[in-house]
């Protein structure tokens, strides 16, 4: 089920801040989405057309626990301001999350909302926590885990790194990808690889946008139960990138820490957040309705 009190949420975002902070081809993914089974998970809050899950981290791990004991073929997004902004520009991606087994509140502005919206159990299922959490969790029931994005040598930091803190973690395989799309030959043997090694989990982190529609295309054809896109994750638990400190991570500024670390490259992305705000007030007073499509 669907929540759509937003309205309300918007209207009270303000007074809440100031309290909290001190291979197909990409050209068929719109046709194949419309193929997609719609997948029921938890529910859901609408921002912007965007269903963000009204999950914690203990619920999100309950999850993904029944998928794999169920051997589903399902996948989880984690979406932040920018990843619902990128569902206004693609269509297909909003649909993509829309279908997912989860799409969890990776930054605080979506814990947020979704909290003013009722749901107070809510807090943030951020990506490396998530991918730390399910690492640990899967300890006890044996889980595969197989590991593909990141740059060149960051998927074997990372393994490196994951192995240190949990030495049981079985890690099934890890494969990069070129920066370039993949042939069909290509995809082909990537999707056997990965369904050879008998994973539980794959972590894919190719960016956001990128991921959603690879494991959307994918998850047909390789056989692994759980799809997690986890993106900066790699980055951040391998030691290849900084994270923000926790105190910036639970108010809401970790926008601003990776800003002021990689300027160049996320200046467009940030520059955006006006909009964002700008649209969620069109929402929330109905000047603007934002439909859930899926």
């Amino acid at each position: 089920m669907v929540d759509d009190r937003i309205g309300v949420a918007g209207r009270r975002l303000g007074e809440l801040l100031s309290e909290t902070c001190p291979g197909a081809a990409p050209c068929l993914l719109e046709d194949y989405v419309q193929r997609l089974p719609p997948i029921q998970p938890i529910e859901r809050v609408n921002v912007l057309g965007v269903g963000i899950s009204a999950v914690n981290l203990s619920q999100a791990l309950e999850a993904i626990q029944g998928w794999v004991a169920e051997r589903a073929r399902t996948y989880v997004c984690v979406a932040a301001v920018h990843s619902v902004l990128e569902c206004r520009r693609d269509p297909a991606v909003r649909t993509i999350l829309n279908r997912s087994g989860l799409t969890t509140p990776d930054g605080m502005p979506l814990v947020w909302l979704t909290r003013l919206a009722g749901y107070n159990h809510v807090s943030r299922v951020y990506g490396p926590d998530l991918m730390l959490a399910v690492c640990q969790d899967g300890l006890q029931h044996g889980y595969r885990h197989f590991l593909y994005g990141g740059g060149p040598g960051i998927a074997e930091q990372l393994t490196e790194r994951l192995t240190g803190r949990f030495p049981a973690l079985a890690i099934a395989g890890v494969g990069t990808p070129p920066f370039r799309e993949l042939s069909s030959q290509e995809l082909q043997a990537v999707d056997r690889t990965i369904s050879a090694s008998r994973a539980d989990i794959l972590w894919v982190g190719l960016g956001t946008g990128k991921q959603e529609r690879w494991m959307a295309e994918r998850r047909k054809f390789i056989d692994t139960p759980v799809m997690i896109g986890v993106g900066a994750a790699f980055d951040f638990l391998s030691g290849h990138k900084p994270q923000a400190p926790l105190w910036m991570q639970r108010s809401g500024l970790e926008w601003l820490f990776r800003f002021v670390s990689e300027p160049r490259r996320l200046w467009r992305r940030y520059a955006e957040y006006p909009l964002f705000l700008a649209l969620l007030l069109a929402q929330s007073t109905g000047i603007k309705r934002f439909d859930l499509e899926d």
